[in-house]
């Protein structure tokens, strides 16, 4: 960061701002200077002095005006004044986004008015010209999205400034010296934003934290938490409730639930799994059918309303998973241990128990609280195994014990009897419109320091559908249970797919030979095709990506629209309630209602859904922040090396090239592309060589070379090197 002197910032009287917020406060009435001084509790003479001047500066620009001699008020053309929300674009200027609009609203710089990324605004939108976007000034911030931030502190001698990484951040923040705290010259810290005098050009703040020197790895892990608001750890006092909890196994609480340790059941996770939420038991009926139980552990049991342990699992509403580490809602006594359904073990579950037959139609069903004994636990892989092999004994190479080991004849058989109605599930579902997104998830092999040694891809087997497709049964049966009663309840909805995302996509896969026919029935069955047919080639993680950014995004509701991408009527969250608060409240409201409890307050419950998908938001966007943080690491470690990768994007100051081998995505700078001049065509999302006439467009496959990885913004810059078809040089 450069270390030029920078002059402090001195607040200044203008009252402007205010003016206008209490005349838009009373639209139809006149105030006159000692009213808004009175308003302001303000009545010394140069206040008053200045009042007078700014009304006349407002009045000047037709902001306000003069109804009669020294009395104001705002324009009656009332509609001119919208609510909304700001939407900052990377070069400080921003959209005003209002439902009430058609279209979004320019903000140039001059008109932000101290309105920062995602603010709800109040703007006056000025009239239209013919054939230009409308364009708008704020006129006053009603809520601050957030106050704090983190960035890079630059120590002066009587003040400092904090820079951040945040490309829609576009003002540094003013720190007096008596608010740096232990701060040194280049840490990484957390500021708050306490005041904005109205003629500053940055927000006045103070350190919250130091979070460390920029570049090291916890400093780094931290500061994505500390951007989003997320914990890193328990307060002391919610661990000590947490460490005092009976998670005892009583005969006496026994006798309250249905005893299924008698019957044969198994948990299958990741191999690197700590917490169990659900497992799964099998049992043959008399009659040909098949008794499935999915079992979920009993948060809920532990978990008791009103307490401080209960505040900050609602409040924290997920557990965030980050490359390193795991951000848990529960303390690990609860999550790894009493919640945690473990083998060998007896533990406490909440239960949907259903009757399936060979042909995997559900006949009956049971849900309550039950007691389960674990008798085995796999990963994925070793299911997997099974299911590919339909033999018992699990090789050394892929056993989470270390050693091969023989799995008794009932669960190969359970197992593989459960892969087939799972797989008939499957194929129902797709026939009813569901979309399949298999995206392909970007793993590290990570060192015992946390530094990625390699790059490997996740993708979804037959053992992964097999649970998903049995969690997906009991979601949507409890949901169908308690909204066929009409009590209010949480679900999981998903909306239709936006069309014009869906045609502004077309237009980029058409590049790589890939089409949406929505002629061919319906919109999800095309979605399918197209996810068929880019399976496994090198543009398959860009058009995923776009496909499920052209997708609504799901989120937790009181009010059931179904599920669009599942194609289910009815669905919610009750299989995770280790690491999700809403599939607590879930178990909650399903135990209220067995018991015969009334409909519970609607408003109450809408309330929190709104929260959880809040930080359902945010702990996504730590995750997917800390995935590009390693990455860039890893790259950090290859900058000799040439690697292939293919263009995922093309812009007026270069292309973003996205590695084929490990899914890094960079950026190559018109500038630094040197066998050529070459110019952005916006038509045919290409860059054209002025003297060869040659493109790069979307698709394309090039070499590049690391130029620079930056840590702290988690950005690539790459070298371009040559075309593919370019022989070395």
């Amino acid at each position: 960061m450069s270390k030029r002197l920078r002059k402090p910032i001195k607040k200044g009287k203008d009252f402007s701002e205010k003016i206008i917020k209490i005349l838009s406060q009373s639209a139809n009435k006149a105030f006159n200077y000692k009213q808004i001084g009175a308003k302001l509790e303000l009545d010394d003479t140069e206040s008053r002095n200045q009042i007078i001047k700014d009304l006349k500066i407002l009045a000047s620009q037709n902001k306000i005006i003069e109804s009669e001699p020294g009395k104001y008020l705002v324009k009656a053309e009332s509609k001119e004044y919208y609510e909304g929300k700001i939407d900052m674009t990377g070069r400080k200027t921003a959209y005003f986004v209002c439902p009430d609009m058609e279209e979004d609203v320019f903000i140039p710089t001059n008109n932000l008015n101290h309105a920062l990324d995602k603010d709800i605004v109040k703007v006056y939108v000025y009239n239209r010209r013919k054939g230009k976007r409308p364009e708008g000034e704020v006129i006053e911030v009603v809520e601050r999205h957030k106050t704090d931030f983190v960035g890079v502190i630059d120590i002066q001698a009587n003040f400092a400034f904090v820079s951040t990484a945040n490309p829609k951040m576009y003002t540094d923040i003013f720190i007096p010296k008596d608010k740096i705290g232990e701060a040194e010259q280049g840490d990484v810290v957390l500021v708050h934003i306490e005041d904005w005098p109205a003629r500053a050009d940055s927000p006045f703040g103070s350190v919250i934290k130091v979070l460390g020197k920029p570049g090291e790895h916890d400093t780094e892990i931290h500061a994505i938490l500390a951007e989003y608001g997320l914990p890193s750890e328990f307060p002391i006092e919610v661990e000590t409730f947490a460490q005092k909890i009976d998670t005892s196994i009583e005969e006496s609480e026994i006798a309250k639930r249905r005893d299924m340790r008698d019957t044969l059941t198994f948990t299958i996770d990741p191999k690197d799994a700590k917490d169990f939420d659900d497992a799964l038991s099998f049992k043959k009926l008399e009659n040909g059918n098949y008794e499935i139980g999915i079992h979920i552990a009993d948060v809920s049991h532990y978990l008791q309303e009103g307490t401080i342990l209960d505040d900050e699992a609602y409040q924290r509403a997920t557990s965030v998973y980050l490359v390193d580490r795991v951000v848990p809602m529960l303390p690990e006594v609860l999550s790894n241990f009493a919640c945690s359904l473990r083998p060998n073990e007896e533990k406490y579950t909440f239960s949907a128990i259903f009757e399936i037959t060979e042909t995997s139609q559900v006949v009956n069903q049971w849900f309550g609280r039950t007691v389960i004994y674990s008798d085995q636990r796999f990963a994925y892989e070793e299911a997997q195994y099974i299911i590919e092999t339909k033999d018992d004994l699990i090789p050394e190479e892929i056993s989470i014990t270390g050693s091969s080991y023989q799995v008794s004849a009932e669960i190969v058989a359970a197992t593989l009897k459960m892969d087939e109605l799972a797989k008939i599930f499957r194929k129902r579902r797709m026939a009813e419109g569901a979309i399949s997104f298999d995206k392909v998830e970007v793993k590290f092999n990570l060192d015992e320091a946390g530094e990625p040694q390699g790059v490997y891809f996740k993708v979804s087997k037959d053992a992964n559908h097999l649970i998903e497709e049995f969690m997906l049964l009991a979601n949507k049966k409890v949901a169908e249970y308690i909204g066929k009663q009409k009590k209010t309840f949480i679900y999981r909805i998903h909306d239709e797919p936006n069309e014009d995302k869906l045609f502004a996509m077309q237009a980029v896969i058409a590049k790589f030979g890939h089409k949406i026919d929505f002629k061919q029935g319906s919109i999800s069955q095309a979605l399918n095709k197209l996810m068929e047919d880019v399976n496994g080639k090198k543009e398959q993680n860009l058009i995923d990506t776009l496909a499920i950014r052209s997708m609504s995004k799901a989120k937790y509701s009181t009010d059931n629209i179904g599920h669009y991408g599942l194609a289910f009527d009815y669905y919610s969250h009750f299989t995770s309630p280790i690491r999700r608060y809403p599939d607590v409240m879930v178990h909650r409201l399903l135990q209220h209602y067995l018991d015969g409890g009334k409909s519970v307050d609607e408003e109450t419950y809408e309330t929190k859904c709104l929260h959880s998908s809040t930080m359902e938001g945010l702990a996504t966007n730590a995750e997917r922040d800390s995935i590009k943080y390693m990455q860039v690491k890893y790259m950090q470690d290859h900058q000799d090396q040439e690697f292939l990768g293919v263009i995922s994007g093309v812009t007026e100051w270069g292309i973003y090239v996205e590695i084929i081998e490990n899914k890094c995505e960079g950026m190559c700078r018109i500038r630094d592309i040197k066998d050529d001049y070459y110019t952005f065509d916006e038509k045919q999302y290409a860059l054209t060589g002025a003297t060869s006439g040659k493109l790069l467009q979307l698709g394309d496959e090039i070499y590049v070379k690391v130029k620079n990885a930056d840590l702290v913004k988690k950005q690539l810059d790459f070298n371009f090197i040559r075309r593919i078809e370019e022989p070395l040089k």
